[in-house]
């Protein structure tokens, strides 16, 4: 069954949405929204899953090709707080 409703977008989801369209992707805004709604009802499902395919395929990589924490800075203002902590 099929439930027409009224809904919201920002002009920056509408013209995503739109582009979609426009691009041949979906025929219509409202299968956009579907689709998203599809989404989120299988990420709901298994949320972790994606994460977990993610985190086989990078395990995969040669050792030579995995970025080493330590010369990463990324974590540098995590390990100043944890070092302000001790």
């Amino acid at each position: 069954m099929t439930v027409k409703i009224a809904i919201e977008l920002d002009d920056t989801h509408r013209e995503f949405a739109e582009k979609m369209v426009a691009d041949g992707i979906y025929p219509s805004v409202s299968s956009v929204i579907q689709a998203g709604i599809e989404q989120m009802m299988h990420n709901d499902a298994d949320p972790l899953a994606g994460m977990a395919d993610e985190i086989r395929r990078r395990m995969e990589l040669p050792k030579d090709q995995w970025i080493s924490m330590q010369d990463d800075n990324v974590f540098d203002r995590v390990r100043a707080r944890l070092a302000a902590r001790k």
